[in-house]
């Protein structure tokens, strides 16, 4: 026996590859019985012995499809093509002696969907959270008494001025609040809500406005539209860049935080990005009562800011340069606007109709689609035009580099390690790649479907589902509280400390970063240095447990798409 392990060793090591324990990877959330349904096997030969047992009690004996190699690890792995599973229930899947139940369902993606967008509620700033069960908490951070930083200052308002800037979303792992992240993400949410306004007139998130004529979605988006505005300084038009603490708080509870909060600088980025967010709110709350006064308010915050932002074209953001106090929280900084510009214009342009918004938007048109960010938002621009079948001037143009887009994310899905469009490349892995490489991506892939009135590239985007519900080199569903595998210490203060041992359901984290730009300062050790591997579930791990609203509205964005097709596929 030892001759045998040694020579079995001695070829692994030869062969530059690890020895592989065999693990079943799979969509650990549920299929539509329409949809697509691989999995992927570690650890097995071509020949092993499959066995499925279908909900009726029927056994299968499925066959291995191809073999797919890491471009990384060199890891070889069996891909098993299970697409005759139409029938609604459980199946339970055995592979090399390893099991695993497959569901499939009429509305699989609904719970993680509505998880997703309700997870907005239970990190909302400056009110109690009453209604999120063992996650409830006392206020923490009214903000009512924000100091105006230096690098802030007017004549009108001068150092130290108390403003009041109440409400809004805590925006990651901590308990600042940042224009250009809280602007991105809504305006991510806004284009998905245009695609699917039946979609969310009827989706319930069981929050304190849930019983009032305007939809959860939009009622959540409010929450923290109410706390932009308070950011647009009201004698000149520009925004402050953030609110927020000298230096992050320590993992405590929102209640036990007592540094002073400040706004800080005006930014160029921040401005536009602000003026964007209004212009595509004032129009989307127009029909809504219960927020009466808000569309003229938000119109002329928004030509307001659109001003400042022309007279000051190079105001970026230089923490650097902050004094008394310096500030070390997160930048959000951004050197090139003509994103920003492009998108405030187009939707400025879409709201009032003034040619002047036109020909600004045109100045800034961009030559190439390329996915939404908060600091890349030119595709939100491309949005206003795909959407408005009235703005015809930039239309067709957008239209072709969305499309070019899409054809160029499917390419090599047929030989890839995981069968999806998303992990083939290094570069997909990083900060945050599960939420701009692999979420934006799959929604860019339904909207291109939905402009097109085709259903090509949904088999792609429900492809990145599975990985990021497991079917993945880690094994784990990187969404929080779901499947049966997935991460409990999120980079995240309030789940660290809030004394409940799951953290907050529904919670995107950011996924493999070979960067490990947390390695040292955290004492981190990562099971691998591989692109698609290098991923720690631990709450140190900021560069790939972290938490963050962006990346939340990526998920709200694409999840809820495919909880919506729901309705179309029946």
């Amino acid at each position: 026996m030892k001759t045998t392990m040694l020579t079995i060793a001695l070829a692994t090591l030869a062969s530059g590859v690890q020895a592989q324990e065999v693990a079943i990877r799979r969509n650990q959330v549920g299929c539509y019985p329409e949809q697509e349904k691989v999995v992927v096997v570690e650890g097995v030969k071509p020949s092993a012995k499959i066995s499925l047992t279908t909900p009726k009690g029927k056994v299968l004996k499925p066959k291995v499809t191809r073999t797919a190699v890491s471009p990384w690890s060199g890891k070889e792995r069996q891909v098993i093509d299970l697409a005759k599973l139409t029938d609604t229930g459980i199946y339970k899947l055995s592979v090399g002696g390893q099991q695993c139940e497959l569901r499939v369902s009429d509305r699989p993606y609904h719970d993680i969907a509505t998880a997703s967008l309700r997870l907005f509620y239970l990190i909302r700033s400056g009110i109690p959270i009453e209604q999120g069960g063992d996650y409830n908490r006392p206020l923490g951070h009214p903000d009512t008494h924000v100091l105006i930083h230096p690098s802030a200052a007017t004549p009108q308002r001068p150092a130290a001025t108390v403003i009041s800037s109440p409400f809004g979303w805590y925006d990651a792992g901590d308990y600042n609040k940042y224009v250009v992240n809280s602007s991105f993400s809504i305006g991510l949410m806004f284009a998905a809500y245009e695609q699917l306004t039946d979609y969310f007139a009827t989706l319930n998130t069981d929050i304190p406005e849930s019983n009032n004529q305007t939809p959860d979605f939009l009622d959540e988006m409010m929450f923290n539209l109410k706390w932009l505005l308070t950011m647009q300084d009201p004698g000149d038009g520009g925004v402050y860049h953030k609110l927020t603490t000298p230096n992050f708080e320590g993992f405590v509870m929102p209640k036990d935080c007592h540094q002073q909060r400040y706004v800080v600088a005006k930014s160029v980025t921040a401005t536009l990005d602000f003026a964007a967010v209004m212009a595509d709110a004032a129009r989307l709350f127009q029909p809504y009562n219960d927020y009466a006064r808000f569309p003229q308010l938000a119109t002329a915050a928004a030509e307001k800011a659109y001003q400042w932002a022309k007279e000051h074209p190079n105001a970026f953001y230089h923490q650097e340069r902050l004094t008394d106090p310096a500030v070390s929280t997160g930048t959000y900084g951004d050197g090139n606007a003509k994103d920003e510009f492009f998108w405030a214009a187009s939707a400025l342009y879409r709201l009032t109709h003034k040619s002047y918004y036109l020909e600004e938007a045109r100045q800034y048109q961009p030559s190439r689609f390329s996915i939404p960010s908060w600091g890349g938002v030119a595709s939100l621009g491309a949005f206003e035009w795909m959407t408005d079948p009235q703005m015809t001037e930039l239309r067709d143009p957008m239209v072709k580099q969305m499309m070019d887009y899409c054809e160029e994310a499917i390419k090599g899905v047929e030989s890839s390690s995981f069968q999806s469009p998303f992990g083939n490349k290094p570069d997909d892995f990083g900060w945050g790649c599960l939420s701009e490489k692999c979420c934006c991506q799959a929604f860019v892939l339904l909207y291109a479907d939905k402009l097109q009135g085709t259903s090509k590239y949904r088999r792609y985007a429900l492809q990145n589902a599975d990985y990021l519900l497991g079917r993945n080199a880690t094994g784990y569903c990187y969404v929080t509280g779901f499947g049966d595998k997935s991460p409990m210490h999120p980079h995240h203060r309030i789940s660290a400390a809030d004394n409940v041992e799951a953290p907050f359901p529904g919670m995107l984290v950011g996924g493999p970063n070979p960067g490990q730009q947390d390695k040292s300062s955290g004492n981190l050790t990562y099971p691998s240095n591989y692109p698609d591997e290098s991923y720690l579930d631990v709450e140190e791990s900021y560069a790939s447990n972290e938490i963050a609203i962006n990346w939340n509205a990526s998920s709200v964005a694409f999840l809820c798409w495919l909880d919506a097709l729901a309705t179309t596929l029946q």
